[in-house]
């Protein structure tokens, strides 16, 4: 009887187990939304002053990339000297800059709202408030961003900034990088704000 006790209770331990794990098995896969490169950039408009007055200039950030957390949910965009249209405007780069065109100028990271990313119809959008974190010359600054998210396709999300949104000139010229650059560029003054436009691609990886 004993035995027979023990033995039920066994069989009763491996069928629960075995429906917990195909329960488990019958879930959906939480997807791993990263950005696609080729579909990924950032616009920006610089407006020059000369003596002239203000002169606007279009500028683009390429070639966005990112990778994902173990969970998924923290979506990290470091952002390098390549991506930017700089070579396109002063052609080839001197050796000593090239050397460093890979380095990462600032780390963008945000948590994604994944749970209502993968709820998202074909077709159907969305506004969040992300809040971004920026690390650039070893300081960290937050902010948020109200993004507009649209599912393409199964595994493709459209995102773009849903309102206007425009950086502040004064803090990108303290920025050592972003002063090089501007100074390859033959900028020597800017105006105060500098307007930005997001249009990124999303994938499931």
């Amino acid at each position: 009887m004993r035995f027979h006790s023990v033995f039920q209770r066994r069989v009763r331990s491996t069928l629960a187990l075995t429906a917990a794990m195909a329960l488990f098995a019958a879930l959906p896969a939480q997807a791993d939304w990263r950005l696609e490169p080729e579909q990924s950039s950032v616009q920006a408009t610089i407006v020059e002053i000369t003596r002239d007055g203000p002169v606007p200039h279009s500028h683009a950030v390429r070639q966005l990339e990112s990778y994902s957390s173990a969970k998924g949910s923290i979506l990290t965009l470091p952002l390098r000297l390549r991506q930017t249209d700089l070579m396109d405007r002063v052609g080839s780069l001197p050796s000593w800059l090239s050397a460093v065109s890979d380095t990462v100028l600032a780390s963008v990271s945000t948590q994604l709202p994944l749970d209502r990313l993968d709820a998202l119809a074909v077709d159907e959008s969305m506004t969040e408030t992300l809040i971004l974190n920026v690390r650039a010359d070893g300081q960290n600054r937050q902010g948020p961003l109200k993004a507009q998210f649209t599912r393409e396709s199964d595994d493709t999300i459209r995102v773009r900034n849903a309102e206007r949104v425009a950086l502040d000139g004064r803090e990108l010229t303290n920025n050592q990088a972003v002063r090089m650059i501007l100074t390859m560029l033959g900028y020597e003054e800017i105006g105060d704000e500098v307007p930005v436009e997001l249009d990124a691609v999303l994938v499931d990886r």
